[in-house]
């Protein structure tokens, strides 16, 4: 008997429990809400990020780059005689207006803005369309084919700035969102995860450090802005991988701290100054590391420029560079990678190992030239 009145007494504490909960929930429901200032916990409850969208879509602009270019009249049209004998009018300029389409970002209140090189590169006429509907034509402050970077200007009032976030500190599986102008659609956000980080030998560009992300990233949204779940900017959307011309899922963002790097030297210099040796280099293979004895690093000399930096220190095909500036060099990519952020003019050990000897030679680091695609 002693059980049974316990449960009873259990399954009626339960009850009486569960109804008071109810009208508490109905008649002040408010209780029931927890309310945070924290934008990622906001989202995770609601499912949303439209406060992180509100926060960067304002600074994310769409643009629109032309160059009217004139075909050439087949010189048959043009001859004189032909044109008396016939009839025929003189021809008129054929005229043709090639266009790209892309997005920026704007950075700062200036109105300095982050775009892809490829969207502008080549073109006489800049358009930008801001979220608010105002348009204004953009200057070119600088082109950097290197990284598929370039910075527009354009001059307008109360300009809305993005909230620049840190992309070292993104980590793979991080809530990220693409924002840009996908074929001309107009605004346009998809959402994803951060897929990987750093990566290289891509072949998009020479300096490689992407974000892959598998927010939709289509043609058009090319300069647009990766921003996280709280609305900060952490990448400037660049490339897609696809065989078919749309999104796969692999979408390439430049990180945005090397962005802001390659900003700052184009509107003070106009151009990135980078280091250069004037070298071709190769992988080394693991039988050959193995064989000449070498634990880590080193890459093959396939080619010298001559006159250039490594020329005039004595370097030649067939040498094995192990070390420049006292460090690893460890592969190609990084290699180009390490040099370019050395200062022109400086004078660098580099040790490098020809037949069985290592030798140790020094070479003045000259500016990288201004390569154009």
């Amino acid at each position: 008997m002693r059980i049974n009145h316990n449960t009873s007494f259990v399954l009626q504490s339960i009850l009486l429990g569960l109804v008071a909960a109810f009208i508490i929930l109905l008649f002040w429901p408010e209780l029931s809400r927890r309310s945070t200032g924290d934008l990622a916990t906001s989202a995770a409850q609601t499912g949303s990020y439209s406060t992180a969208v509100a926060v960067a879509a304002p600074a994310v602009v769409n643009v629109y780059a032309s160059k009217v270019t004139q075909q050439q009249i087949n010189p048959l049209f043009q001859d004189p005689m032909l044109q008396r004998f016939f009839g025929l009018p003189q021809p008129a300029p054929n005229l043709r207006r090639d266009s790209n389409l892309g997005s920026g970002v704007i950075m700062n209140n200036s109105g300095d803005m982050l775009t892809n090189a490829h969207v502008i590169q080549g073109m006489d006429e800049i358009r930008i369309t801001l979220y608010d509907g105002r348009q204004a034509d953009a200057a070119i402050i600088g082109i950097d084919v290197d990284t598929d970077l370039a910075v527009l200007k354009i001059d307008l009032d109360n300009l809305p700035a993005i909230a620049i976030g840190n992309s070292d500190k993104l980590h793979v599986g991080d809530v990220v969102l693409a924002i840009g102008n996908p074929y001309d659609f107009g605004q346009t956000v998809t959402q994803g995860i951060v897929s990987a980080k750093g990566r290289k030998s891509m072949g998009i560009t020479t300096f490689e450090d992407f974000i892959q992300t598998d927010a939709d990233i289509n043609p058009g949204n090319s300069g647009g802005a990766l921003i996280t779940a709280n609305g900060q900017l952490v990448g400037i959307n660049t490339a897609i991988y696809s065989k078919t011309g749309g999104s796969q899922g692999i979408g390439f963002a430049t990180p945005v701290n090397m962005a802001l790097n390659v900003m700052e030297q184009l509107i003070k210099n106009g151009h990135v100054i980078r280091g250069w040796l004037g070298l071709e280099v190769q992988i080394l293979s693991a039988d050959t590391q193995r064989e000449i004895g070498i634990q880590q690093g080193g890459v093959l000399v396939a080619g010298v420029l001559r006159n250039g930096p490594a020329d005039q220190a004595g370097i030649v095909p067939g040498d094995i560079i192990l070390k420049v500036a006292d460090r690893l060099v460890t592969s190609p990519q990084q290699g180009i990678e390490m040099i370019s952020g050395l200062v022109p003019g400086t004078i660098q050990e580099i040790l490098l190992l020809r037949g069985w000897e290592q030798i140790t030679l020094h070479a003045r680091i000259a500016e990288r030239p201004q390569f154009t695609q």
